[in-house]
């Protein structure tokens, strides 16, 4: 056999062996798989939700899987790790499959992905997203994306790699309902990222070390954001008067005609046609009195 075939049947093989063990674990709550082959063992750690539920009674299902795993799959003396997830609300494949099963339960959804949306936050995470796409609606009605996030969450580039991502599905009767999640876990540092010591900052002031005085304090950053974007604010209105004032000088002012320009148009009306125009208004007595 090639070797390029060789790693595909290693794939496909380590794959069926993860549909089968997702979907006999499934009410556990399966978290991630990795398999990993030894000389000795063939060792499978898997991180559930609810250890016990893969446990079982007195090890019994442990026992039936590894007994599965060994004469239909061909694994050579299989060892099951059951590692417990710590956090289920910041595991992004829990958070989905969660959102799934209580879309197909209640179905209001915007309600579903504010309280899962907060649970995440309140977990500790840095950014989230949760993205629900399909029919939501009904039966009938146009597809569409229901989008909520919070927090800070790189978009593109390379440090996507570092946001944890999953999907679920949801079917309902108006057609299946597609969930994807995103979570920045807490403790991720972005390369990106720019640390200021503010303690640092006004030691070395107190010193003479820096140009900043001793007396003024170093804001923190939230505030030291806030005073820049006042500052753009009022930059922006101050430009937008300034351009207003350079549009009015050059705009001309409409002059009225006086009262006696109306009467001399009448009074030339009356005599080309030798009548006095009908409808016409009576010119009022102001301005210059005409010869």
């Amino acid at each position: 056999m090639a070797t390029e075939k060789k790693f595909l049947a290693k794939a496909l093989h380590d794959y069926m062996i993860k549909a089968y063990l997702e979907g006999e674990l499934r009410n556990a709550g399966v978290s991630t798989i990795q398999i990993q082959k030894t000389p000795l063992a063939t060792r499978i750690a898997i991180r559930v939700k609810r250890p016990s539920m893969v446990i079982g009674k007195k090890g019994a299902t442990v026992k039936a899987i590894t007994e599965k795993l060994e004469k239909d799959f061909g694994v050579d003396n299989p060892q099951l790790d059951i590692i417990e997830v710590e956090n289920p609300n910041l595991d992004a494949k829990l958070v989905a499959e969660k959102i799934a099963r209580q879309i197909e339960i209640e179905g209001n959804m915007k309600q579903i992905m504010r309280i899962n949306l907060r649970d995440v936050v309140e977990s500790g995470a840095i950014g989230v997203e949760i993205i629900v796409s399909g029919k939501v609606v009904g039966k009938g009605g146009k597809a569409k994306a229901l989008r909520m996030r919070k927090g800070f969450l790189k978009k593109s580039g390379e440090l996507k790699k570092l946001i944890d991502t999953a999907k679920s599905t949801a079917y309902l009767k108006a057609g299946a309902i597609g969930v994807t999640v995103k979570i920045v876990h807490p403790g991720t540092i972005f390369p990106d990222a720019i640390n200021i010591d503010y303690d640092k900052i006004r030691a070395m002031s107190a010193q003479g070390d820096t140009p900043l005085a001793v007396d003024v304090p170093v804001q923190d950053e939230a505030a030291r954001f806030a005073e820049l974007r006042m500052k753009e604010i009022e930059k922006a209105k101050a430009e937008a008067k300034a351009k207003a004032e350079r549009r009015r000088k050059f705009v001309k002012p409409v002059k009225k005609k006086p009262a006696y320009e109306a009467e001399n148009l009448i009074k030339s009306a009356e005599i080309i046609t030798g009548e006095k125009p009908k409808n016409m208004p009576e010119a009022k007595q102001e301005g210059k009195p005409t010869a």
